[in-house]
């Protein structure tokens, strides 16, 4: 499927992965121009692609640059239970296979490269950065999860037993918590729109897929520290679904020469699309700013040449 407004291009298609499961997989393109850089979408738990971060994405082509996105396996139209991650390194095993092969077509071989994670997103992005550190000129890491806020988590002997049941009846959906669509998101007419969307899972979290989310984030917790591209972070102050402490955290520990963290006051954990639009517009405002600057800088930069040297792509005469 193909379609084209007045600036943006869009067009959707399916892949295979390793494991033979068919995934979802879309891209917004400016019409009439070049990307300046090009920027790859890891969207959180539960969510998807095509629906829920079209308004971010179409936002980003006005901007100028390239958006592809994904839904994982289990996610949106991609193969699998609905919300079951049996294994996360598999998910992130698939991600980094798709918008790798992207970034190595010809075409797009000089063009600058940037990941997009929003909550579990940006766990994913984390990792995907983890398996080829100087491959991806930046990221952008909205309300990441490095850590699950205590209001969300089951207490410690729930956790106990439930990572004893996880092995044996991985996909019931037993996990006791809050609606995360409640905690997320601030504004009424947006849950109503999530709870309406068929692609959004909507139940109890799945045995596996919690006891992988708190493997996970227990993981980058530990390895702040090995990071290493440039970022920006950005989280609400009032975010009641990932820990803004841990994002203070990764500011300060990153070993990243160029990062940048955000805190604003009031807003929750759906800061791209959940907010009031005057909330999103300053949000947008510093990710399309920050992108900017790093794609005029990189394009033809010294560290940008460096890299794609290192890539296997001839320098521009």
């Amino acid at each position: 499927m193909a379609s084209e407004t007045e600036d943006v291009k869009y067009e959707e298609s399916f892949i295979k992965n390793s494991r033979g499961m068919k995934l979802f997989t879309c891209k917004w393109i400016p019409a009439n121009q070049e990307p300046k850089a090009l920027l790859f979408i890891c969207h959180g738990y539960a969510m998807e692609c095509s629906i829920t971060m079209n308004s971010t994405a179409r936002r980003l082509v006005k901007a100028g640059f390239g958006v592809y996105g994904m839904d994982y396996e289990g996610h949106g139209k991609s193969d699998g239970l609905s919300a079951y991650v049996p294994n996360f390194d598999h998910l992130v095993d698939d991600v980094s296979a798709h918008y790798t092969s992207i970034c190595e077509r010809e075409e797009n071989k000089k063009k600058m490269r940037f990941l997009v994670g929003e909550s579990m997103g940006g766990a994913v992005l984390l990792l995907v950065h983890r398996k080829k550190p100087d491959f991806w000129d930046g990221a952008v890491l909205v309300a990441p999860m490095c850590k699950i806020a205590e209001e969300m988590k089951p207490s410690p002997v729930v956790i106990s037993i439930l990572s004893k049941l996880s092995g044996v009846i991985p996909t019931w959906k037993i996990i006791p918590g809050q609606d995360i669509i409640d905690a997320a998101f601030k504004q009424p007419e947006i849950r109503k729109q999530v709870r309406e969307n068929p692609y959004c899972y909507k139940g109890r979290p799945r045995l596996k897929t919690a006891y992988e989310l708190l493997r996970i984030s227990t993981d980058l917790e530990k390895r702040l520290n090995e990071v290493s591209l440039p970022f920006i972070v950005l989280h609400g102050e009032d975010d009641k679904v990932t820990d803004k402490a841990v994002s203070a955290e990764l500011y300060a520990v990153a070993s990243s020469s160029d990062k940048t963290f955000k805190l604003y006051p009031g807003m929750w954990h759906g800061l791209l699309y959940g907010e009031t639009l005057e909330n999103i517009e300053i949000v947008f405002a510093d990710i399309i700013g920050w992108l900017d600057k790093r794609a005029s800088e990189g394009n033809g930069g010294f560290e940008s040449e460096l890299k794609r040297k290192k890539d296997g792509v001839p320098s521009k005469e």
